[in-house]
């Protein structure tokens, strides 16, 4: 979670960056990546434990403005779940 929440705050503080010449995303780049979150929402954060997709995914949450009352529930929620089902095969592959 520790590591999410960072990777937000870094695309909160990145988007303080946006009017300099070596930003690295142009104007339409953050525009589509607004709605192509805004079409798939925020249930996509779900998804944030999900290997290479899940640190790009809470970057830019973070650089399209999800309030944080909202990416940390979603996010803890999908990671809660992923280890919960971990556990779950632990312990009845111990068995």
């Amino acid at each position: 979670m520790l590591g999410s929440w960072v990777n937000w705050v870094l695309g909160k503080w990145a988007l303080q960056l946006y009017d300099k010449k070596w930003f690295p995303f142009s104007k339409p780049q953050l525009e589509k990546a607004q709605q192509r979150f805004n079409r798939y929402g925020r249930w996509t954060l779900l998804f944030a434990w999900v290997p290479v997709i899940g640190d790009p995914l809470t970057a830019a949450a973070g650089l399209l403005n999800v309030p944080l009352r909202v990416f940390l529930p979603l996010v803890t929620l999908g990671k809660g779940a992923r280890y919960m089902v971990i556990w779950w095969l632990f312990c009845a592959w111990k068995n």
